[in-house]
């Protein structure tokens, strides 16, 4: 369907042509008339298929102009990128409507935020967090939401923001509309539905564990870190399409530790993101790889869920990761909105487990591909990868002396201090002929 076929005013339409969109993906199709009615809604629908448009659309429709100071649509995500790229799509959408947006994270001013909210808005877009913070000073009042959205709300439980989440529901008003989206249905977020749902339709587009058809997934059995390198620089060489490259790790050190390694050979194109850094930092990365001037991304799974960046050529599991669902939201960054993408996965003797419930998740075969011959098998590994034989290293830490280290040398006369106590404090006095203290002063 055609845009033009929903029940779209004119400047919903105006908004949408600015953005170049004019046909509606399958969850946008399914879910505008459930969404208008006023039915609570439940999305199950992989990263890229365009749901966060499929609700913004029937929110922005039933808005209408107010002037009340408190917001009447509050839509919470997890994380702070997030929280951007969905209050920019509300942005871009209201051009041509009198509708105030505005989206609130933690790490920042949470005064700023404050004013932000007090002079007023109409849909608040929050991380729980920061909202139960905003909720606490008094300046954010939730009786007069009538909209609820929680997007990737598999992944908000599993950052532990459950108890946030109870208690923000807790404050609104019990009669509302209800809009979940998750790209799994787990246990935690059943409960939620059956909490604090009424009677809601599901819409489910692909079943959770459906690869994305467009995007070629190809592995290779690598044995540690630097051959992983080694790998990596050959496909990043012999690969001329390998244009905009995101590259997962599994923790921050790791990716600082290929950063630093890939760093003087990319200069400036490349760039890491991980929660260790700054917001400003964060944003600014993002920012340069989306527009291309960054060929290479190196990132942990903060952002593998909801941002929005087009025409990723290539998804590189550097590490694979501890479960297989976060493996489908990874690769999900690439053949999004009908582009075709590749995934390449670098897999170790421990990642067999997982990289056979992945293939059982999605129901496919993957055969590794052949090393290349000109790819080098190193044998140094990093810490976490030496093994340990009986109980001990095979590489031994050395004793460390506590009394006399490799630095120890015997303190030069005058260096040598007493704790000379009153006397000394005294002497000093009679040395400088002044007093030391207030309390001499006073005197």
């Amino acid at each position: 369907m055609k845009f033009t076929d929903f029940n779209l005013n004119t400047p919903l339409l105006n908004g949408l042509d600015d953005m170049g969109l004019s046909e509606a993906t399958p969850i946008q199709e399914e879910l505008f008339p459930v969404a208008m009615s006023g039915r609570d809604v439940v999305g199950i629908a992989q990263t890229g298929t365009g749901k966060t448009l499929s609700y913004i659309l029937p929110l922005l429709r039933n808005l209408k102009f107010s002037k009340q100071r408190h917001p009447r649509v509050l839509v919470l995500v997890p994380t702070r990128e997030l929280v951007e790229q969905v209050a920019n799509e509300f942005k871009k959408l209201t051009e041509y409507m009198n509708i105030r947006i505005g989206g609130v994270y933690g790490g920042t001013n949470i005064n700023t935020q404050k004013q932000l909210i007090y002079d007023g808005l109409d849909v608040l877009v929050a991380t729980p967090g920061r909202l139960v913070d905003l909720t606490l000073t008094g300046t954010l009042r939730l009786k007069t939401i009538q909209k609820l959205v929680i997007d990737e709300v598999d992944e908000m439980l599993n950052l532990g923001f459950k108890p946030q989440l109870q208690r923000i529901i807790d404050l609104l008003p019990e009669k509302r509309q209800n809009l979940m989206f998750s790209a799994t249905l787990t246990f935690d977020v059943e409960e939620i539905i059956n909490l604090f749902f009424y009677n809601p339709i599901k819409i489910e587009v692909a079943k959770s564990g459906t690869p994305v058809e467009k995007i070629f997934q190809s592995a290779y059995q690598v044995p540690n870190f630097y051959t992983k390198i080694n790998l990596l620089l050959y496909l990043l060489d012999v690969n001329s399409d390998m244009n905009k490259v995101l590259i997962f790790v599994k923790s921050r050190q790791m990716a600082d530790l290929l950063y630093s390694n890939l760093e003087e050979i990319f200069e400036e194109e490349v760039g890491v993101i991980h929660s260790n850094k700054s917001q400003n930092y964060r944003f600014r990365m993002v920012k340069e790889f989306t527009e291309g001037s960054q060929r290479i991304l190196i990132a942990t799974d903060l952002i593998a869920r909801g941002l929005d960046i087009s025409n990723v050529s290539h998804v590189i599991n550097y590490d694979m990761p501890d479960e297989a669902e976060a493996y489908m939201h990874r690769i999900g960054r690439t053949g999004r909105a009908e582009a075709e993408g590749s995934a390449i996965a670098f897999v170790t003797e421990e990642d067999n487990n997982v990289w056979l419930k992945i293939q059982k998740l999605m129901s496919t075969s993957i055969k590794f591909d052949q090393m290349p011959a000109d790819v080098e098998i190193s044998n140094l590994e990093i810490g976490e990868e030496i093994k340990e034989i009986a109980g001990k290293q095979l590489i031994k830490t050395p004793k460390i002396d506590a009394t006399r280290g490799a630095a120890f040398h015997e303190k030069k006369e005058k260096n040598k201090k007493e704790n000379q106590g009153g006397s000394y404090r005294r002497k000093l006095a009679a040395k400088y002929k002044k007093p030391k203290t207030r309390g001499q002063k006073r005197k």
